[in-house]
């Protein structure tokens, strides 16, 4: 009886040992294993998208997806074979409703690819492995700036095919119609940032960090928190509970950026407490998250009116 359990139990270990085994054993697709900055080619234009790749279990690759717009989607599963790897993503705002089919190869710290959209046109793009953003120490903060003197545009560019809507007016910078973003001539790396805002009824906006990483602005009071409503990041971090007040009230954000580390006041209640942001954004200025970036205020969407927004960068990041 002893000898048989003492068997088994070398059996249970050998196992053990097996598994263990194969979930460490290097695989080619581990150089894979990572975040994505990538430029999308569409003739002469560009345009920014992000891709992450992780292992579920010890084999299965998966992964999310962001493009020029909409949210992060998920990828159910990622074939990889000789350093060329494909995906497909069913459609989200697209207008065709068959998948986007993705081609890529990867050569050392870069991949290079195309993607068929639903309609059959096809785009190439590349990518580069995204920075960490890991900073060494926490920053010193420098002199704040006031980036709305409450009385003109100045410092302040619209963006887009579309014509401007916004103007000062008593104080406010006013969006009164879908039409173009608005973003910041000076570029920030590390920094706080304290704004009002007012939203009418089923009202849409955004505030861009670096011009790539939304926090969305919306009509959310009395909806359940969500990475798609007010206090979330859009798509990728969902806010500790929904503090949203109702629609033509003024509210206020206050934001710390820190490399990747993101921190959310809204209205008084700190909704996201130093959270990593994945990736960038639907609606992104570029995807060189390296590189210092503008604030942009979403203005395509619909009103919106801005007030008292005050931005201290950091003395020094990194």
């Amino acid at each position: 009886m002893i000898a048989r359990v003492a068997y088994g139990v070398a059996l249970m270990l050998v196992a053990v040992g097996y598994s263990a085994t194969l979930a460490q054993s290097p695989s080619a697709s581990d150089a894979l294993l990572d975040r994505w900055d990538l430029v999308v080619q569409r003739g002469t234009q560009t345009s920014p998208s992000w891709l992450e790749v992780e292992r579920s279990g010890t084999a299965t690759l998966v992964g999310q997806f962001v493009g020029s717009g909409g949210s992060a989607r998920p990828i159910g599963k990622i074939e990889f074979t000789g350093g060329t790897f494909r995906f497909a993503i069913p459609p989200q705002w697209d207008s065709n409703p068959r998948d986007i089919t993705f081609e890529g190869r990867l050569d050392g710290d870069r991949i290079t690819g195309s993607m068929t959209m639903g309609d059959g046109q096809t785009v190439t793009w590349s990518g580069a492995r995204a920075p960490s953003l890991r900073r060494a120490g926490a920053p010193a903060w420098g002199t704040a700036v006031t980036l709305f003197d409450g009385k003109s545009l100045e410092g302040w560019q619209p963006l887009g095919r579309r014509d401007s809507k916004w103007s000062a007016v008593g104080g406010i910078l006013k969006n009164a119609d879908s039409g173009s973003n608005l973003v910041t001539a000076q570029k920030f790396d590390d920094f706080k940032l304290h704004l009002e805002f007012r939203v009418p009824k089923g009202a849409n906006s955004g505030v861009y960090l670096r011009g790539r990483y939304e926090l969305q602005v919306d009509d959310a009071a009395g909806l359940e928190p969500s990475s798609h409503h007010l206090g979330g990041l859009y798509g990728f971090i969902a806010p500790s509970e929904s503090v949203a007040r109702a629609a033509d009230e003024w509210q206020t954000m206050d934001v710390t950026l820190v490399g990747r580390m993101l921190t959310f006041t809204l209205n008084g209640t700190t909704v996201i407490c130093n959270r990593e942001i994945p990736g960038i954004t639907g609606g992104a200025l570029d995807s060189a998250e390296a590189d210092p970036g503008p604030l942009l205020l979403q203005g395509d969407h619909g009103p919106v009116e801005y007030r008292n927004i005050v931005i201290t960068p950091a003395k020094s990041a990194r």
